[in-house]
């Protein structure tokens, strides 16, 4: 499951969760299905995660988010889609306010302030 959220597998993902599989499922490192389709630049599939349920804010062991993961990766889409479920831009450590700043992304903070 968590190679199909990596790879951006949204209707098989999907279809599993719809089966029965925890929409929050983490895997050794604390990485849900969300954090992992964010962080592998997938926009449908986190989409369809958060039509299932998935926490926008649940974070994985280092502390990371789905929406930092998503700021980490410049990802317009992504980062909408978490903010309109209502991710919380200063939640994690580091939060993706603290990332849009630390790796000098303007047009992130931007979308984050406008949140």
């Amino acid at each position: 499951m968590f190679d199909l959220a990596r790879s951006g597998g949204t209707d098989e993902l999907v279809g599993n969760v719809v089966a029965g599989l925890p929409v929050n499922l983490t895997n050794d490192k604390g990485d849900t299905l969300l954090i992992l389709a964010a962080y592998h630049d997938h926009p449908e599939t986190v989409a369809a995660l958060l039509e299932q349920g998935a926490d926008p804010d649940r974070v994985n062991d280092r502390g990371q988010s789905a929406l930092a993961a998503a700021v980490f990766r410049q990802n317009v889409e992504t980062v909408g889609a978490l903010l309109a479920a209502g991710a919380d831009p200063g939640g994690g450590a580091p939060s993706a306010v603290a990332t849009a700043e630390f790796f000098k992304l303007p047009a992130m903070a931007a979308l984050l302030r406008g949140a």
